[in-house]
């Protein structure tokens, strides 16, 4: 018997979408968010769904909402500020657990300081199970083992396609880009896990026989290729979003990186993005989000630094992937389908060819 799917956030705006695909593949998921009024008045749209009320500053409300079997899906962000009472719930029960995050920070803490917990507990954690940062995920695992045991190096970058851009980010979604910037980045280099700065790095990607820029971020993909390779000695994650000022903001990353030392200035920008956070909601709709799309490439090489492998992946939007994405993965994990226990990546939770037809569901596949 399948378990339970139970959607906290499920009236922010990653968390409709994600509760809409959800009904849409005929799964009955239980939503849960602070406002009873607007969670009753969706789940009644989706033909009448199980509710519930829970607040992340009621940490036992959010507990209550899973038991053993279950599998919780917490698009309740920004995570480093509000995803903490979802994965302590989910540890507490021993239930499946689901985000859409993208947050570095909270991405290190479910691999590094939540999954030795899980583990124990005999349930998985999946962190940033979306754009964020499954594709990447997926394309570098491809063209690893496309390259073979000789690969010891993967390069992966993404890439907006069409119009919107950053501008077509929601609310939250700048929110949470703003905070990641405030607090140490890492990256998978010589084998280990080092920390470094947000944006320490710039690289170029062929694209189309464009020279497009990327600038470094950290990324699940520095935690789970390794774990599904273990011959890769560098991981390198570069976002493409921002064309010729990926320079500029590498610079700029170098500047905020001294600034933020000193605790004055940190709590100052925490608080300016704190009162975004109060103010952000909403985000491209229909019609804007079909009219961009997404691309990601992933290089595998060896240790002369010789490209093996090549693969790219297209598709749609990053906010329906995103939404499908999720629905496929509580799908699959209220099924009996992930594959381990602890922090796992996208890889190791569902294998990949399992992954690899996930996210050709979602919008975004191989296409060359």
């Amino acid at each position: 018997m399948a378990g339970r799917i139970v959607l906290f956030g499920a009236t922010g705006y990653t968390g409709e979408l994600a509760a809409r695909e959800l009904a849409g593949i005929g799964e009955r998921p239980v939503l849960a968010a602070r406002s009873e009024a607007r969670v009753r008045a969706l789940a009644d749209q989706l033909g009448g769904l199980d509710w519930a009320v829970a607040d992340v500053r009621r940490p036992a409300s959010v507990s209550a909402l899973v038991e053993r079997g279950d599998v919780l899906v917490s698009c309740v962000g920004p995570f480093a500020r509000w995803g903490a009472p979802a994965v302590e719930a989910a540890l507490g029960a021993g239930a499946t657990y689901l985000d859409s995050t993208g947050e570095t920070p909270f991405i290190r803490d479910v691999f590094s300081v939540y999954g030795p917990r899980a583990a124990e507990a005999g349930c998985a954690l999946v962190t940033a199970m979306g754009y964020d940062w499954v594709p990447g995920n997926l394309a570098g695992a491809l063209a690893l083992r496309e390259a073979g045991e000789g690969a010891t190096a993967v390069a992966i970058g993404y890439f907006l396609l069409g119009g919107g851009g950053a501008g077509a980010m929601s609310g939250g979604t700048r929110a949470s880009a703003a905070g990641v910037f405030l607090e140490p980045s890492f990256a998978w280099r010589g084998g280990r896990m080092v920390t470094e700065r947000p944006g320490a790095r710039v690289r170029t990607f062929d694209v189309d026989g464009q020279a497009r820029k990327g600038i470094s971020a950290g990324s699940s993909e520095h935690f789970g290729l390794p774990g599904s390779f273990p011959g890769l000695r560098d991981v390198d994650v570069y976002l493409g979003w921002f064309g010729g000022a990926s320079d500029a903001l590498r610079v700029f990353s170098a500047g905020l990186a001294v600034a933020t030392r000193l605790p004055a200035v940190r709590s100052v920008l925490g608080e300016v993005v704190a009162r975004g956070v109060k103010g952000s909601s909403g985000g491209p709709n229909a019609d804007e989000r079909a009219k961009s799309g997404s691309l990601v490439v992933a290089e595998a090489s060896d240790d002369s630094g010789r490209v093996l492998s090549r693969v790219r992946l297209a598709g749609v939007n990053g906010y329906d992937y995103t939404a499908g994405m999720l629905a496929w993965g509580a799908h699959a994990a209220a099924n009996g389908r992930v594959l381990g226990v602890g922090a796992l990546g996208p890889v190791a939770a569902f294998g990949l060819d399992a992954l690899c037809e996930g996210s050709r569901s979602a919008g975004i596949e191989r296409d060359q």
